[in-house]
């Protein structure tokens, strides 16, 4: 029974609903950051490179075969070709990359708001009744 608790505890608090809010907005931002690399970053890429389309790059390992009809007319099956499709790679460690650099940066500011707001000392506790009372004593005195 204590592991429903402790979960009903953990959905009450917001966690679950925060971290599911987080997973949309990453699987979202990453969306975007693959767009970005795949219609503006690569196409700059490419032209530095000559013109290539960096995620067409490719190492075939074997050529395939298209369909093709045999003499009789009877259509024989293509074959797929075999390729390592590294430029697809790169485009993907990119988008990481970029990713990554993103969360580093919104970390690193929502650490240093933390850190600004440990900061700020609480203010002084207010004196007690007694402690004002006396203080009207003592400066009624004085005069």
């Amino acid at each position: 029974m204590g592991f429903i608790k402790e979960f009903k505890d953990f959905a009450s608090k917001g966690n679950l609903v925060d971290m599911a809010i987080a997973f949309v907005m990453g699987a979202a931002f990453s969306k975007v950051v693959s767009v970005f690399v795949e219609k503006m970053f690569a196409p700059i890429v490419g032209i530095l490179m000559g013109g290539v389309n960096l995620a067409k790059k490719k190492w075939i390992v074997k050529e395939g075969i298209p369909e093709s009809k045999d003499a009789a007319g009877k259509v024989i099956a293509a074959v797929p070709e075999i390729a390592f499709e590294w430029g697809a790679f790169v485009t993907a460690c990119i988008d990481f990359i970029l990713v990554a650099f993103v969360m580093f940066l919104l970390v690193k500011a929502m650490n240093r708001m933390k850190k600004k707001q440990e900061e700020v000392p609480p203010p002084p506790p207010e004196p007690s009744k007694t402690e004002v009372l006396l203080t009207e004593i003592r400066d009624a005195l004085k005069k």
